[in-house]
Parts: structure tokens; C-alpha cells; sequence
């Protein structure tokens, strides 16, 4: 049986290969562009990628995600130093989403990590990075190396979530170098133990969401420079004098203007009326009074019955409230 003739895609007038391009998943799409120059010429011309996200995940493995449409779809390359897993690839998904995998095999995954996804930047036309997931002591020896790559590669970092495996690894010095030289312009995730609380850290301004998982080296100083819409602060050794300076300074406005909705961990609003707020003007709201207040990022409100309200001078209310063991402070 005679073999059909291959397909001419690449001579298919621009909008018929434009359409063969949005039926590919991005993988796909990325190994068309390497058959030849002509080939790669003809990728980068498609209009349609800035719906795709590019991530990258640098833990046990070196992955390069991207991701369409809202999540939709995520095709990710694996780096890999074990040569059977060269090409094989995965996929699962339910009626909303797919996710592919592809294992490629490298001698020096580092080094092909980075080279690849400048090439995925360069044929998706991509300056920005949507997610850098990064476990901090699983490379300790090329996390410098790294960052410097994503320093000249990309101008910003929309999502950044920091990781580490072994709680007493220390990793302070390569987070400080991290948040110094990368710019987080959206969302900031720590899950880290940072040993030291006088550590030179930067953290970026104007973030949609702040989150700290073990924020015992939060110190007064850098509460109040802290300037994000959506701040989580667990396990925080901030003391009750400290809060009662701090919503001080927030209702003159000297502090934490952007702040829409700070979350702590679980306490008793009765025992922070009357230590915290002594001298602070504030109203108990009756607990018939049912309001829909911001609790969490993406400005995600819940019906919430009373609370004590404090008003700062440009007319704000902060109200304090606890919705599932989470003491939290929402402005409106």
C-alpha cells in the first residue's frame, strides 16, 4: 500500500496555516518551527500567542509549561538525565483541561533548559514569564546561574512561588538574590524557613497577593512596608503593641494604602478588641449585620455577620472578622 503524499502546510495561504497552527498544542507548534528556517520564520509570524502563558518549574526536574487559554491546556517539557525516558510522553485530563508532558533527554539538562526556553520565548514572542515555581535547594549550586538567565531573558515574573524540601537547608541568601534581580509584578508565594531575620530582602510593591506561609521574620519594620492588595502572614510573632501601631499608621494612611484583605492566623476578636484596639476608635457591629466583604485574592467576598469596623481618615472601613479559624482584615 503506497504511503499518502505528505500535507504542504507551509504552502497553504497565511489565515489556512494560521488555522492548522490553532488546532496543534503548543509542543507541537514549537517542533514544526525546528523542521527549518523557513519553517520557524512561518511559526513566528502566527498572531494568536498572546493567549498562552509560558512557566517554568525548577525543582527535582527542569520543566518548561505552557499553558492556554485560562489553564485550559498545559503542554510542558520535562528535562531529564535518564536517557529511557527520552521522548516519552504523558497526557491526562478530564472535559476542562489537558495536560501533556514531553520527557527530553539531555547530558547537561541545565544548560538545554535554558536554550530551549529562550527559543520558546523567541517563537512565542514572549517577554514576560507567567509562573517561576522554584524549590531552592534542589539545585543550591546553579540557583545563581539561573536566576542571572531569567534576569537577562525576561523583563518580569507575573507569579512567583518559592519552595524548599528540607526545612533546615538554608536558603536566604539565594531568595534575597532572587527577589533583588527578578521582578514579581503580580503574586508572591513563600513556603520557605528563612533563617535568618536581618537577611537583605526586597519584597516587591503593588502585588495583587502576598503570601507567607512561616512568617516569623516579619518583623514590625517590614510590616509597614509592605504595600500589596492581598497579604497572608502565618505563624507572624508581630506582638498586639506592634498591630496597635500599625492600624495606626494604616488609618492616618501611611502605611499599606493598596491593602484590600490581610489574613492571620486564628484568633479570638474579643481578646483583639480589648488589647489591640483599646485606644482606637471602633465600632462592634451587631452580628445580625450581614455583609459581603473581601476575604481572599482575586477579590473573592463571603457573606460575613458583624465584626469590628475601624475607619481611616480618607473614609475606608477595615473590618475584623474570623471566617474559618482565619482572622482577617477587609477594607471597603
Amino acid at each position: 500500500m503506497d504511503l499518502p503524499n505528505p500535507f504542504p502546510i507551509l504552502r497553504l495561504p497565511y489565515l489556512a496555516i494560521e488555522e492548522v497552527f490553532k488546532s496543534l498544542h503548543p509542543i507541537e507548534i514549537i517542533n514544526l518551527s525546528l523542521i527549518s528556517k523557513r519553517a520557524k520564520a512561518i511559526t513566528k509570524q502566527m498572531t494568536f500567542y498572546s493567549k498562552y502563558d509560558i512557566c517554568l518549574r525548577v525543582d527535582e526536574g527542569l520543566g518548561i509549561a505552557i499553558r492556554v487559554e485560562n489553564k485550559l491546556v498545559s503542554c510542558t517539557y520535562l528535562m531529564t538525565s535518564d536517557e529511557r525516558m527520552n521522548g516519552n510522553v504523558e497526557e491526562y485530563g478530564g472535559n476542562d483541561y489537558i495536560v501533556r508532558r514531553v520527557y527530553k533527554y539531555s547530558k547537561n539538562p541545565i544548560e538545554e533548559w535554558k536554550q530551549l526556553f529562550k527559543y520558546v520565548l523567541d517563537i512565542l514572542k514572549k517577554q514576560t514569564l507567567h509562573l517561576l515555581f522554584i524549590t531552592l535547594d534542589n539545585f543550591v549550586n546553579h540557583n545563581v546561574s539561573i536566576i542571572d538567565f531569567l534576569r537577562k531573558n525576561v523583563k518580569s515574573v507575573t507569579e512567583c512561588q518559592l519552595y524548599q524540601d528540607e526545612e533546615d537547608n538554608d536558603v536566604d541568601e539565594h531568595v534575597a538574590y532572587l527577589l533583588n534581580n527578578l521582578k514579581v509584578s503580580n503574586e508572591l508565594q513563600f513556603y520557605l524557613n528563612i533563617k535568618n531575620d536581618n537577611f537583605n530582602l526586597k519584597i516587591p510593591k503593588n502585588l495583587r497577593q502576598l503570601y507567607i506561609h512561616d512568617s516569623e521574620w516579619i518583623g514590625y519594620e517590614r510590616l509597614v512596608e509592605i504595600d500589596c492588595e492581598h497579604v497572608t502572614l502565618r505563624d507572624n510573632e508581630i506582638t498586639d503593641e506592634q498591630w496597635n501601631l500599625f492600624l495606626k499608621k494604616w488609618m492616618t494612611m501611611e502605611t499599606n494604602q493598596n491593602l484590600n484583605c490581610l489574613r492571620l492566623d486564628n484568633r479570638e476578636l474579643d481578646e483583639f478588641r480589648a488589647i489591640v484596639l483599646h485606644d482606637i476608635p471602633h465600632e462592634v457591629v451587631d452580628r445580625g449585620v450581614k455583609r459581603n466583604l473581601i476575604f481572599s485574592y482575586r477579590d473573592v467576598k463571603k457573606a460575613v455577620n458583624g465584626g469590628i469596623d475601624i475607619r481611616r481618615i480618607d473614609g475606608k472601613i477595615a473590618t475584623f472578622f474570623v471566617h474559618d479559624n482565619v482572622f482577617s482584615m477587609s477594607v471597603h
